[in-house]
């Protein structure tokens, strides 16, 4: 029985016990025992704490994509009826596979967006993102002065200044030694800008920045027991019940798109959206890492992410980008694009552009 676990909480006696301080307590043979005998997740139904029986199953449950096709059901009916005695309305967790032919890609036109953050508000709601201490939000709105931005290529014959020692000695290095050859300069970028302040502000434009999808993703190379990894439509995702919460992912990412359940989300039940997905927006517990999935819940059914319908002003635009015809292809093919720190060799797949 393997020992990559994560962090899910039991019940036993009067403190909580991680799974690994579980298996470590009770010994893999003990453990390996108890599942024989599973505590029922029904007798949770009506309780004052629902997630209080956790069963031995589910702590003990590989990796969902290699689970047998029995596994799987009965892995989706724990959940489901956890989350419903939990939360007070049925709930559902889809396991939709990830559809054929399909390359999930995003498009954001930055000279649309207005900063308002109806995007942020509404991914928090569609994938059950926990509200308070903290809220965590997928979506963070960069807010950067005009002129930051640029696509021209002068600097590039350009290296250190000739008075330098460098120079003296013809040593060239370009002209990204000190400002960005071209593309998007953050450093002055303010990223919590005050909730009601009046947007658009006409010396500033704002770069919403989210999970990239990368196609190289270094989240899923540093992610030790591979809790993390690329779903075939090129959509980064995470098994939160394999997730061993090392924050090895989070350090990884150059995007700072990953968030950390420090403890318990708080997720009213009346918030609750009940319609799920495994690999999507199903309740997280504490310990495990979190991010955008595009919210796979609905991408896989043909749906629109979130945050794409509570855009305002229509600057979110997402597609296949096998399909030639999609708004996304269309969008590189006739718009000038560039992708947020290209330097650093991920190849996300979310583009932004202008006009």
């Amino acid at each position: 029985m393997s020992e990559k676990m994560t962090e899910m909480d039991i019940e036993t006696d009067d403190a909580k016990q991680s799974r690994r301080d579980f298996l470590r307590n009770v010994g893999i043979a003990g453990a390996a025992a108890l599942v024989a005998s599973p505590v029922s997740v029904e007798a949770s139904v009506g309780s004052a704490n629902p997630d209080a029986e956790t069963t031995v199953a589910e702590m003990l449950q590989g990796h969902f994509v290699l689970m047998s096709d029995k596994d799987k059901k009965q892995a989706i009916e724990r959940l489901e009826k956890r989350y419903t005695a939990k939360y007070g309305k049925k709930t559902t967790v889809s396991d939709a596979p990830a559809p054929e032919g399909v390359l999930f890609g995003y498009a954001l036109n930055i000279s649309k967006c207005i900063g308002c953050r109806r995007c942020v508000h509404a991914c928090v709601q569609e994938n059950n993102q926990s509200r308070s201490n903290p809220e965590i939000q997928w979506i963070q709105v960069m807010k950067i002065p005009k002129g930051n931005f640029s696509f021209s290529a002068d600097n590039l014959n350009k290296g250190y200044p000739e008075s330098s020692k460098f120079g003296d000695y013809g040593v060239q290095v370009g002209g990204n030694a000190y400002t960005p050859v071209g593309g998007l300069s953050t450093e002055e970028a303010q990223n919590y800008y005050p909730q009601d302040e009046m947007v658009p502000d006409k010396n500033f434009f704002y770069v919403p920045v989210q999970c990239q999808q990368c196609e190289k993703p270094p989240c899923v190379k540093a992610c030790p027991v591979r809790a993390t990894f690329r779903d075939p439509n090129g959509v980064v995702v995470i098994d939160y019940n394999w997730c061993i919460g090392c924050r090895m992912c989070q350090l990884a990412c150059p995007y700072g798109a990953r968030r950390f359940n420090w403890g318990e989300p708080n997720l009213p039940p009346e918030e609750m959206n009940p319609k799920t997905h495994y690999f999507g927006n199903r309740p997280r517990m504490r310990g495990v890492m979190e991010k955008c999935t595009f919210c796979l819940q609905r991408t896989r059914e043909g749906r629109n992410p979130a945050c794409l319908e509570a855009c305002p002003v229509g600057a979110r635009k997402f597609g296949n980008l096998l399909d030639p015809e999609s708004d996304v292809r269309k969008i590189l093919a006739t718009k000038k694009v560039f992708r947020f720190k290209e330097h650093m060799s991920t190849y996300p797949k979310f583009f932004y552009f202008i006009g």
